[in-house]
């Protein structure tokens, strides 16, 4: 659970790689691709351009190295090659790498071309509850903390946060110890340490929280059919706060206050 001074090391590497395929990612325009596309550019980028291994691949029987979430599919959409990415959608990508034997693991839910103004909104609303629970680690803190600040921003805003599916510890292994919960009461849960790494990723409802699996096993989406999108990054607990491992460029290590 707490990682060393040379794991975290390591574990930096991972997460600078795994930043750089979001940024290239940023530099398409999806609209026409498949989700397959995406998967085999992916792949073929950690693989062949980075000389990494895409985490995902083979996890618990996966055959893809990502997941594509479109609209209203909150979490682990299946690529598929008939599955093309339309003008006005938005599509969520989650994606883990391993270098040197550490993984980490982030998501980014990107607009595609002109998206409606509650679909932009709702992008907006998510990547910023998901900074409001970042902002929240530090030594002693808990993790009841970083799930309170991330459900009274989206419940601000008029969402609702998916409860059954949370962040988790990540080293080693994709999915360790702790469970990071992104709903809960202040003061409450495990308290942080120096050392502890773990993914805050949370999915964030336009509509109504409750969610199901559809019948592939893997495609969870909105009961409602209404949108939902998620943001995730993998963070360290740091003797002075938090240091987000996967941060990319464009992006601020904390949002204004």
């Amino acid at each position: 659970m707490v990682k060393t001074p040379e794991e975290l090391s390591l574990m930096r590497v991972s997460g600078r790689l795994l930043a750089s395929v979001f940024e290239m990612l940023d530099g398409l325009d999806l609209a026409g691709m498949t989700t397959m596309q995406i998967n085999d550019l992916v792949e073929r980028y950690i693989t062949i351009d980075l000389a990494a291994r895409p985490a995902s691949k083979g996890q618990y029987g996966f055959k893809f190295v990502l997941n594509c979430s479109i609209n209203h599919v909150v979490c682990h959409g299946v690529p598929d090659a008939d599955e093309i990415v339309q003008e006005g959608d938005i599509i969520n990508l989650d994606i883990t790498l391993e270098k040197n034997g550490y993984i980490t693991d982030s998501s980014k839910t990107y607009v595609v071309g002109d998206a409606a103004p509650a679909a932009k909104r709702l992008v907006r609303v998510t990547q910023e509850a998901m900074w409001m629970g970042i902002r929240q680690v530090r030594p002693g803190a808990h993790l009841g903390d970083i799930g309170f600040a991330i459900e009274r921003h989206a419940k601000r805003n008029g969402y609702s946060v998916v409860r059954e599916y949370c962040g988790h510890g990540i080293g080693r292994k994709m999915h360790e110890e702790p469970q990071v919960l992104h709903f809960g009461r202040p003061g409450t849960g495990m308290r942080l340490q120096e050392g502890m790494v773990f993914t805050i990723e949370p999915m964030i409802n336009q509509g109504r929280r409750k969610v199901y699996t559809e019948e592939d096993g893997w495609t969870v989406v909105t009961s409602d059919r209404k949108l939902s999108a998620q943001f995730e990054h993998t963070v360290a607990v740091t003797a002075s706060g938090v240091e987000v491992l996967t941060l990319r460029h464009d992006e601020q290590p904390r949002p204004p206050s």
